[in-house]
């Protein structure tokens, strides 16, 4: 064999190393944090959030009390029934100048009434108004809905960029450590200086404290997980292997503007208060109409007077005692109208009132549109931007893989220094764990842009989830 290829058959291997050193890592860094833990989907993690994240079951329980006002307001056109029952006893002392009664008299009663309202524009608009009040209720149900996607992807994500952060500085630091070893080895035979000694021992002790701030980081991103979705100890699932980034359909930002402006909760949200300000303006006019009813009763009661009358005369006086009793029957039948003539200009002025906050709500209309449209270009160019960056990346970390072996064989050949070699190391992982980081951000940018433009659905959590590992 020549010389030359023995010569790079030990950097070969070396490199060979280098490769599988950053997945090795990660995988005994899974298993360190969660041992014999079964690692969950991002599927599995957003179902258990939908039932245990406070602000989403808050918005859950608002859209069910949505629900029963409409059925309130829905009374207006129904009939309203009641009972009464009542009963009195009452005595009295009557004198005259010849006589003097003295009687008690015993009432009991029980009267059924009804109303049926048969014109009244007010009730009308109240019950359509709370209908548009449970189309906004659901459209904050919605975007609560999508809050809690993002919310779950982001910290599923941050976990796995992190364990990625501290693999990749475990890594890089066990290959400062036998770059810190060679020169130690070199300057003992005198092949190499104290100071290549001492950059690599600074190196290696930057990389011990870059371990530890990764560790802590990839501690906190875990616990803001668990909290999210009320479990402890979660392993999130890795990337399946080899990383296939979902394409942007549509490609073009027009397309998902235009989608926003029909779908996005909050625009929805701003075009129901602006009709429910026309409605309310259509109440306050509704002031001027009458208003006509439908009542009807029926009494049923008995009474009772019982007492003695002493009557004097020139004869003498007398006691007469008497008892009287009877029943007291009636039904009652009345339609009726009510004609409103005048207010103190109340009705006019509630008027004035409603048409200006109907304009404020045709403003905060066009402000939720714009907001909306200028939040969709922003992520969908965040998207494309971070798809670029992932190709630039992956031609870096070949492009560092290549330059570190160059740099390396350059080092053992005594034409680089130390330095280069590990700078060349730093310049590999970290562009190793930018790609990573940059990879898990499109992922959850894709969602943010659905979201942006009102489209993101439970099902886009199952599409995310194939590009998991199994």
């Amino acid at each position: 064999m020549p010389v030359a290829s023995l010569r790079l058959l030990p950097l070969r291997r070396a490199a060979a190393r280098w490769r599988l050193a950053p997945l090795a890592l990660a995988t005994a860094l899974c298993l360190a944090f969660a041992p014999g833990a079964r690692a969950q989907s991002l599927q599995e993690l957003y179902e258990a959030a939908r039932g245990y994240d406070a602000s989403y079951q808050s918005a859950r329980a608002l859209l069910d009390s949505a629900r029963y006002r409409v059925d309130q307001a829905n009374a207006l056109r129904l009939p309203t029934v009641g009972l009464g029952v009542s009963g009195s006893r009452s005595t009295s002392d009557t004198p005259t100048s010849r006589t003097l009664t003295n009687s008690t008299t015993t009432a009991t009663s029980a009267t059924l009434s009804g109303r049926q309202t048969l014109f009244n524009r007010a009730n009308g608009v109240t019950i359509s108004q709370a209908q548009k009040s449970l189309e906004v209720s659901a459209a904050d149900f919605e975007a609560a809905e999508q809050d809690l996607i993002v919310r779950v992807a982001q910290a599923y994500f941050d976990v796995l960029a992190a364990q990625d952060t501290l693999a990749t500085t475990r890594t890089s630091k066990a290959a400062i450590s036998e770059q810190l070893a060679s020169a130690k080895r070199n300057f003992e035979v005198g092949t190499a200086t104290i100071t290549d000694t001492r950059e690599a021992q600074a190196r290696f002790d930057l990389g011990t404290a870059q371990e530890v701030v990764a560790a802590n980081d990839l501690q906190t991103k875990r616990i803001a997980l668990d909290q999210l979705v009320g479990r402890n100890n979660v392993t999130p699932n890795q990337l399946a292997v080899p990383v296939a980034l979902p394409a942007t359909a549509p490609d073009n930002v027009i397309d998902w503007v235009g989608r926003a402006d029909d779908e996005h909760p909050l625009v929805r949200k701003a075009r129901l208060g602006f009709d429910v300000a026309q409605l309310e303006t259509e109440k306050a006019k509704a002031g001027h109409l009458p208003t006509v009813d439908l009542t009807a009763s029926y009494t049923r009661g008995k009474a009772s007077t019982s007492g003695d009358a002493r009557v004097t005369t020139l004869t003498g006086s007398s006691v007469v005692g008497f008892n009287q009793s009877g029943a007291n029957n009636s039904t009652a039948i009345a339609l009726t109208l009510n004609v409103p003539l005048f207010a103190g200009f109340a009705t006019q002025n509630r008027v004035k009132e409603t048409v200006a906050l109907e304009d404020k709500a045709r403003n905060d209309l066009e402000a939720a549109r714009r907001g909306v449209a200028q939040g969709t270009r922003q992520a969908f160019f965040g998207v494309e931007s971070g798809k670029a960056q992932v190709k630039a990346l992956e031609a870096a970390e070949s492009s560092s893989q290549l330059a570190l072996e160059a740099t390396q064989l350059g080092y053992r050949v005594g034409v680089r220094v130390n330095l280069d070699v590990l700078n060349a190391q730093t310049q590999l992982f970290t562009t190793r764990r930018d790609l990573a980081k940059a990879r898990y951000d499109v992922l959850v940018g894709s969602l943010k842009l659905r979201q942006a433009s009102g489209r993101l659905k439970p099902e886009d959590v199952a599409a995310l989830n194939q590009l998991l590992a199994k």
